[in-house]
Formats: structure tokens, C-alpha cells, sequence
């Protein structure tokens, strides 16, 4: 591994966490607003909440590999949203 992808791979890392801040606030956005109806706004911004939180997922994992693959430090990719309807999610996985 050189300098170049380690170089390439820092900017990687800084622009995924820059983008995952982003997420993560749209994200906060939209479960304040409580959306509960059965409408179709409702309804898209549910579908909206569900891809970000896949996005988020996903950009988390992209960090985490690339600061294990590179040796980077810092600290471990944001942590997940621990809004009401994230919590009630993941417990309702269990």
C-alpha cells in the first residue's frame, strides 16, 4: 500500500463522513416531524427515512473498512441515530 491510496483514501474517509453528517441531519429532520398519517406525503417520507437510514448503514460500514484497510485513525464512523423511532426499530428486531 503506498502513500497514493493511503492519500486517496483519507479524502475518501473525509468526504463519507461529511456525507453521513448530512444524512444523519436530514434524517433527524424528518422523524421530527412525526409523520404517523396514512397519506402519501406520509408515506414518502417514511420510504425518504428508510433509504437514508440504509445510506447511513452503509456509509458507516465504507469508513469503518477503509480506516481498517488503511490504518487511519479516528474516531469510529457516527454513531447511529438513537431517535425514539431508530431505537423502536432496532428493538423491534430482536
Amino acid at each position: 500500500m503506498g502513500d497514493y491510496e493511503r492519500a486517496q483514501a483519507v479524502e475518501f474517509v473525509r468526504a463519507l463522513c461529511h456525507q453521513l453528517h448530512e444524512m444523519t441531519t436530514q434524517l433527524e429532520r424528518l422523524e421530527r416531524q412525526g409523520v404517523t398519517g396514512t397519506n402519501g406525503r406520509a408515506c414518502a417520507m417514511r420510504t425518504e427515512a428508510t433509504a437514508l437510514r440504509k445510506d447511513i448503514r452503509e456509509a458507516q460500514r465504507l469508513i469503518d473498512r477503509l480506516r481498517r484497510r488503511y490504518y487511519l485513525e479516528g474516531p469510529p464512523s457516527a454513531p447511529r441515530p438513537t431517535s425514539r423511532a431508530a431505537t423502536a426499530a432496532r428493538s423491534s428486531r430482536s
